[in-house]
């Protein structure tokens, strides 16, 4: 980057990164049963995530400040902007081979690329500007929700009054907030910093001495090819995982709602409840579910197995 580094952004990218890890690998436990289902969805494991999510977008924000500060260095603004919606378009391709269910189609690659065009006009204006419409997208789908948004193809903004099954959700509204809170800190910060920043950027990131914690920056400057690369390497490694330790699974829970089920469509209850039996007891046996990441292929599985289940009981 020829206007230099900042290390301390590269340090809290870093940082942001290693949290993005955590968070993902305690994703995978419950995807994967070991660990509670409802884990991710839970208040704690959701506020955490959500604060990797702002920390990103708002340490995007500081960095369009600083790479543009002196001017608007367009060709490598095109260029970063090129690549995070690359990026951002193979997550979707992945997550659509791995969940077309739930793919994603609007996450936090789509938002960082999308405010970062939103930013450009308040690059050249003051920092009270961009941290007004910073407020104006965190605090506007509480005013301005409506049903009219919530169309497939509109859901991206923010606005709508329901939220779309997606493994990875950033709409426009409230999170482009954070990137333009982050322009307006990055603004507000190069009075302050500037002279050690220096005209050409010399000595905002000085060479390394053995005093530096050298590999926080370094997970910061390679944020997005570690952000690509690590969760289909978990992945890999819980689909081996799963097949070679299979989670210890507690049945009683689907055979009861299994049963309740099959009732409810008029099924007789020993039927029912042996069907359901069985079912759990070959899925369990078979792994008939071991790395099958879809819901509806999950489905597929289990109705071929209590398929079998009712025709052996019937023979």
């Amino acid at each position: 980057m020829s206007q230099g580094r900042w290390w301390a952004l590269d340090a809290a990218r870093g940082l942001a990164v290693l949290a993005m890890v955590v968070f993902h690998v305690i994703w995978d436990l419950a995807h994967f049963g070991y660990a509670p289902a409802n884990l991710p969805w839970s208040a704690p494991v959701k506020i955490f995530g959500h604060s990797i999510a702002f920390a990103f977008l708002f340490i995007a924000g500081v960095a369009l400040v600083l790479a543009n500060r002196e001017h608007m260095r367009w060709p490598a603004f095109w260029r970063r902007f090129a690549l995070i919606a690359a990026a951002a378009a193979l997550v979707t391709a992945g997550t659509y081979a791995l969940f077309p269910t739930s793919y994603v189609f609007f996450g936090i690659l789509h938002c960082i690329a999308a405010a970062s065009l939103i930013a450009v006009p308040f690059l050249f204006a003051r920092w009270p500007a961009a941290f007004a419409c910073g407020a104006f997208f965190v605090l506007g789908g509480e005013f301005f929700a409506s049903s009219a948004f919530n169309a497939d193809w509109l859901q991206w903004i923010g606005l709508s009054t329901s939220e779309p099954m997606t493994q990875d959700w950033r709409p426009l509204f409230p999170w482009a907030g954070a990137l333009l809170l982050g322009v307006a800190a990055g603004k507000l910060a190069l009075p302050v910093y500037g002279e050690r920043l220096g005209v050409s950027g010399e000595g905002a990131n000085p060479l390394p001495t053995h005093a530096r914690r050298e590999w926080l920056p370094f997970l910061g400057r390679h944020s997005l090819l570690i952000y690509l690369a690590h969760q289909p390497a978990l992945f890999a490694l819980f689909m081996g995982l799963a097949y070679l330790i299979p989670p210890a699974v507690d049945a009683t829970e689907f055979v009861a709602s299994c049963e309740t089920r099959c009732m409810n469509e008029g099924g007789e209850g020993k039927i029912c409840h042996d069907a359901c039996t069985c079912t759990a007891r070959e899925a369990i046996r078979s792994k008939a579910l071991a790395g099958v990441t879809d819901e509806a292929e999950r489905g597929r599985s289990l109705n071929e197995i209590a398929q079998r289940c009712v025709a052996r009981g019937n023979e």
